[in-house]
This record gives C-alpha cells, structure tokens and sequence, in this order.
C-alpha cells in the first residue's frame, strides 16, 4: 500500500484495531477505505503492536478469530501492512487517567494525530488534546 505523505496521522486504539481486522464492523468501513486509499496514514508503535498481540491471546478473542477463519499471525501481518512504526513518543503534557492508554495520547500528541478510540478515559480528555492538534473521537468520519 503506498501512503502519501501528507495523509493525515491516525492513532487507533485497540479496541478499534480490533473492529477494523478480526471484527469487519460496519462503523470502520470508512476508516479502512481511507486507509486504503492513502487518505489516513495509521501510525503506531511496537509497544502498541505487542498490546495487540496480548490480546490477541484473550480466550474470547480466540473464539471470534476462530468463526472469522482468522489467526493471530494474520490480524499482526495485517496491522504490519498498514502501520507505519514510530519511536515511542515523549510524554504528553496531559497525563490519562489509565495508564495503559498513555501511550496512544503519546503518539497522537507527538504526531499531531487524530486518535480514534472507544475508552473513555480517552474520550473524556479530548477537549484537552485539542489543545495540542489532536482531534480525538469515537469513531471515524471523514
């Protein structure tokens, strides 16, 4: 996939890599064809992509994979086809309240990123990380 470079930084938590590889929700349909379309550049991390596969591990997770005919080799190969890795990022100026989802505030600050997730300790610091050009949501929209 060939990405331009002035496409737009997207953090995406999780929670909404799941959705986008093993789930197919409807509500990523957008994300994925701007992602594919060179629109979005999905940047993350390799703590990130060892977070994804932990839980990737999850018995519950295992069972979806398994009705979906996906392995967890494959939903990495996936998100190792779509993200560009970058070097943890420094500290934001604004501290979440789970420290599990620091990272993404992270990167999405040092990138000036849009960051999509679906966890509420990030969700309730948008008005702050607007602050510093992150436009975070629950969902994509173009």
């Amino acid at each position: 996939m060939q990405v331009e470079v002035s496409a737009q930084p997207v953090v995406l938590d999780t929670n909404i890599l799941l959705d986008l590889f093993i789930f197919s929700d409807p509500q990523v349909a957008a994300l994925r064809a701007d992602l594919e379309a060179g629109l979005l550049r999905f940047v993350s991390t390799a703590d990130m992509r060892e977070e994804l596969r932990r839980v990737l591990d999850y018995p519950q997770l295992q069972a979806r994979m398994a009705f979906h005919r996906l392995t967890p080799e494959q939903v990495l190969a996936a998100f190792d086809a779509r993200a560009t890795l970058c070097a943890v990022a420094p500290k934001a100026p604004y501290t979440c309240k789970d420290a599990d989802d620091q990272k993404f505030i992270d990167l999405a600050a040092a990138q000036r990123a849009r960051l999509i997730s679906k966890d509420k300790a990030v969700l309730c610091m948008a008005r702050r990380l607007r602050t510093l050009g992150v436009e975070v949501a629950r969902s994509y929209s173009p």
